[in-house]
């Protein structure tokens, strides 16, 4: 958990705003979460809109 917070704290505020509407975005236009969303940007670390939602689609291929 420190490490999240060490990391979050090096974040410019301008690129997390940016980063939490393309959250907000990407969970509105494929209907999940957005805790979804945060967790596929965490777990493979991308933060560009069509690698993330490759994987939202990945994922809903499996249900």
């Amino acid at each position: 958990m420190a490490q999240n917070k060490a990391q979050a704290e090096t974040i410019d505020p301008a690129v997390a705003a940016k980063l939490e509407e393309d959250v907000a975005y990407l969970a509105k236009r494929h209907r999940v979460s957005a805790a979804i969303v945060r967790e596929i940007i965490r777990r493979t670390g991308a933060t560009e809109k069509s690698a993330i939602e490759r994987e939202i689609e990945k994922g809903k291929a499996r249900r």
